[in-house]
């Protein structure tokens, strides 16, 4: 005998009242009843209506605890015939939930009808079938009343999020459009967001992130919703999402998305910032670490894992890329938050909890880097992009480092934004995070100095390039520090700014990956293109060269540019010998080696030409070695006799564009975006206890 078999529901009589539950059972055997709410689940999945008998039975139903767990568990066991025959049930469950919420200001049955609608949407959304005949839609809605009862339940959706309602109220209409759009893996394939097109929800989430009480309460669900929607089938068909992101000019609104995106990259770096401790023999230090790992597990970490909710990212890219009025939410001054702060609400305790956590605050103390400065939202990202670089090791963290360098991307190539890189009156100490490496000194003073932010973004490519060279060569990270680095200069260029920073570094790191793709091109180049990036690397330079007297800070630096490429000139002879040959042999990248030549010209007739003036002027004076400053002299006296082929569009790159390079990128980070949030949601996290203390505390 089934648990079922023991109940016995009498139906009300004519007056209306209540189903009465009995229990059958062994003569005088005391079992505990079922819960009442579960026998009327039973019913209504044995495929009867129990409101046919008692007219104000969904008024008792929604006023009972939901059993979420029940209701997944149960359409979870079903089968694929067993669904199809029950979608008159489910219609009806939805769509007197939408008639509840449309009609009844009573809170606890809103709660109510909202957890119901959770559950029953994420049950049936995890069902895949192939087979044509299970369509979501006529299943979980029904056909004919879908448009209207979609439309019902979005109007309930931004009442509730727009006007008073408890905080449990608000989480949970959140909770239920998180559910419909993150339904399916691919977003472009989830019929129920076509409903979600045509009835808006922008205008509300802008009013929860222009408030700061709602903000700090569903600032992070509301920034998921919003990113999610502006993704859905952005590149086939006019999307309002994306049209009004575009023009959305509310100050209020997008600083409080900024202040969103800028709490949790700040909570990220103070949580993976590393302690500032100065070792009193640093090498041997090292070196006693390299040998005590020796003897350690190999299952043992020796570095937390850099974990990161890539919907933040995503937020911040399509804000940037779609509106250009965000750039001055960007580059707006304000003071870090202090190591207390939170965005997760403390009182009263709503009854669902958000259900994007950013991370906890470590907590660090006033000696923190990131402690009693000022700072904005672009020089968090700086030092957040710093920390993704140096954990760049793994799949996901070179998705992380790609998005990034992607956004930096579209910074430098703002106008607006470039005049505030590179505004000598706006200075920031930003903290960039180094990778730990035994040629570089160990610096006891950590803080960081106040500089324009162009100086801390060419810092970060510095830093990125000389870390991260290794034989598996992320060319196309490369790719795209190089790119940053030539939209600065060019800016520099057209703007004649002459930008206080230290070049020879930025020149040095160019040349080491140089050295770097010359040493193991017989194991890089059969698996990718370096002719492209070498190119790259060629074009930087030559715009040195051409334009370097607009905008580098005196003479004596571009003397000491020529310096460099006559000091490093095997690397360069190298390089054309590399790609010489390369033609010579017939090689796939016949075209792109032929261009790297040509990039070449102007630096081997440098090399060329002051070279033999070097060697005159060091046997004219009997020097067998000659001092950089004897160098620098003979550059300096020899200049009018050098001669130069003029190479066009130096100063012009290819803007950046979402498709087609990007799109499958984008496409398949928003798919792990959507992936990862319905396997962390959790739909059962109503307790009734929190309802209850709602209800005491009069927020109910």
């Amino acid at each position: 005998m089934t648990e079922t078999d023991n109940v016995v529901i009498n139906q009300s009589d004519s007056k209306g009242e209540s189903p009465i539950l009995l229990r059958k059972g062994v003569p005088g055997e005391k079992k505990p009843l079922k819960e009442k709410l579960i026998a009327y689940y039973e019913l209504l999945f044995k495929g009867e209506d129990p409101s046919i008998r008692n007219s104000h039975f969904w008024e008792e139903f929604f006023l009972l605890k939901v059993n979420v767990e029940y209701i997944i568990k149960t359409i979870e066991d079903l089968s694929q015939e067993e669904i199809l025959k029950l979608k008159g049930v489910f219609n009806l469950l939805f769509a007197q939930c939408v008639q509840m919420l449309q009609t009844d200001e009573n809170n606890i049955r809103n709660i109510n009808a909202l957890q119901t609608l959770c559950g029953l949407t994420y049950a049936v959304l995890r069902k895949k079938f192939s087979e044509s005949n299970f369509d979501i839609v006529d299943t979980l809605i029904g056909f004919d009343s879908a448009e209207c009862q979609m439309q019902n339940l979005i109007e309930c959706i931004n009442k509730f999020l727009s006007d008073e309602y408890p905080v449990s109220v608000k989480n949970l209409s959140l909770r239920l459009l998180l559910i419909f759009i993150t339904g399916m893996d691919n977003i472009n394939k989830n019929v129920l967001l076509e409903y979600v097109m045509m009835n808006s929800v922008f205008e509300t989430l802008m009013q929860i992130l222009s408030n700061p009480d709602s903000r700090e309460l569903h600032g992070c669900d509301s920034t998921l919703v919003l990113t999610i929607l502006v993704n859905y089938r952005k590149h086939e068909a006019a999307n309002p999402y994306v049209i009004k992101l575009s023009v959305l000019d509310d100050e209020l609104a997008l600083n409080g998305l900024g202040c969103i995106i800028s709490h949790v990259l700040t909570e990220y770096n103070r949580h993976y910032s590393p302690e500032v401790e100065a070792p009193s023999g640093w090498f041997f230090g090292h070196l006693s670490n390299i040998v005590g790992n020796m003897f350690l597990p190999a299952s043992k970490p020796t570095k937390e894992a850099l974990q990161i909710d890539e919907s933040i990212l995503l937020a911040l890219y399509e804000a940037i890329h779609l509106n250009r009025n965000f750039i001055t939410t960007l580059t707006h001054v304000n003071h870090v938050h202090s190591p207390t702060s939170s965005i997760t609400p403390t009182s009263p305790t709503p009854a669902v909890e958000p259900a994007l956590n950013p991370l906890p605050s470590p907590g660090r103390s006033p000696t923190s880097p990131f402690a009693n400065h000022p700072t904005n939202l672009l020089g968090t990202f700086l030092t957040f992009t710093s920390l993704v670089l140096q954990y760049s090791k793994g799949e996901r963290s070179e998705v992380h480092s790609r998005l990034c360098l992607i956004i930096l991307t579209c910074v430098v190539e703002d106008q607006f934004a470039n005049a505030f890189l590179h505004d000598p009156n706006i200075s920031f100490p930003v903290t960039l995070q180094r990778a730990p490496m035994l040629h570089r000194k160990f610096r006891k003073d950590r803080r960081p100095k106040s500089a324009p932010l162009a100086c801390t973004v060419l810092e970060l490519m510095v830093e990125f390039m000389i870390s991260h060279l290794s034989k598996n060569l992320s060319v196309d990270l490369y790719s795209k520090c190089i790119g940053i680095v030539h939209r600065l200069l060019c800016y520099q260029k057209r703007c004649r700014v002459r930008l206080s920073y230290n070049w020879k570094e930025l020149w040095g790191a160019l040349l080491s990956l140089l050295k770097f793709i010359i040493t193991n091109e017989k194991i890089l180049l059969p698996k990718v293109n370096l002719f492209p990036l070498a190119t790259q690397v060629a074009v930087v330079f030559n715009l040195f060269i051409t334009f370097g007297d607009t905008f580098l800070p005196n003479p004596h630096v571009y003397d000491e540019l020529y310096y460099e490429l006559i000091r490093m000139h095997n690397v360069f002879e190298n390089l054309y010998s590399l790609a010489v040959r390369h033609i010579e042999e017939d090689g796939q990248h016949k075209e792109s080696a032929n261009r790297l030549i040509t990039g070449l010209v102007n630096i081997r007739a440098i090399v060329n030409h002051f070279t033999p003036k070097i060697d005159s002027w060091s046997a004219s004076h009997q020097v067998a070695s000659i001092t950089p400053d004897q160098v620098l002299e003979v550059v300096r006296n020899n200049y009018d006799t050098l001669t130069l082929k003029l190479q066009d569009n130096l100063d012009h790159y290819e803007k950046y564009s979402e498709r087609p390079k990007e799109s499958t990128f984008f496409t398949q980070l928003v798919r792990h975006t959507v992936t990862r949030f319905r396997d962390s949601i959790s739909v059962t996290s109503l307790q009734q206890i929190s309802v209850l203390n709602e209800l005491s505390s009069g927020t109910l």
